[in-house]
């Protein structure tokens, strides 16, 4: 067994054990692995220990890796957890099932046009920048209901959740409070929100999914 498969079952035992004590359902928590960085023969032990979420951060990366293992294991879900660029939409839509991170007007308009032009349908969140960082990808909080509304609206897209990266520096427990906030008054479903060393926290805050890479694979 390999340190990552090891990490993986520590993981979903701390996931486990955190949905319980915040009474919810067990298997309620989507664990998505975050294997950016990590090269192919990294990520399919994990694989075939059963885990079938996996993020990306960066397009061009993952198109050099994803399309054989999801040749190899057909009921992959894969998530863009990464900034998008306008000009990667149409690769974006052809490779990734889930994309995390619309968060502006640019990216919902080319979404919408490569989903049309390709009849993919990836399910899509809005990024929440919910520490209004400068340097952060993400709408404004007090934008992020009408931004919502908006993707459907004039663009068609079917919004299934929000996405959001607290501050380094900053207890995460009020922006995962503010995400939910938020959803609830977007009306929608999803919350993906926590990391390696804080989605516990996120999962007591109603986080349906978490993105955990570090504590799987290690330090990158």
């Amino acid at each position: 067994m390999t340190n990552a498969v090891k990490q993986l079952h520590a993981v979903k035992a701390k996931i486990a054990n955190a949905e319980r004590e915040a009474k919810q359902a067990p298997g309620a928590v989507t664990l998505v692995a975050v294997s950016k960085t990590f090269a192919a023969e990294d990520i399919r032990p994990v694989i075939e220990a059963d885990q079938r979420v996996f993020g990306e951060n960066r397009v061009q990366e993952a198109q050099g890796k994803w399309p054989a293992l999801k040749a190899a294991f057909a009921d992959i879900e894969l998530h863009l957890i990464g900034p998008l660029q306008s000009n990667k939409a149409k690769e974006a839509v052809a490779l990734f099932d889930v994309i995390e991170t619309v968060d502006r007007e640019k990216i919902a308009a080319e979404l919408s046009k490569e989903m049309a032009r390709q009849g993919r349908t990836p399910k899509l969140y809005v990024q929440v920048n919910t520490g209004s960082e400068p340097q952060k990808a993400g709408i404004e909080p007090r934008e992020a209901v009408a931004f919502v509304k908006r993707c459907r609206d004039v663009h068609g897209l079917a919004i299934e959740g929000l996405m959001c990266i607290p501050p380094a520096d900053e207890n995460p427990g009020p922006h995962f409070a503010l995400l939910e906030k938020l959803a609830r008054e977007a009306g929608v479903a999803k919350l993906s929100m926590g990391m390696s060393g804080d989605y516990e926290t996120a999962i007591a805050f109603g986080a349906t999914s978490v993105r955990v890479g570090s504590a799987i694979f290690g330090n990158r």
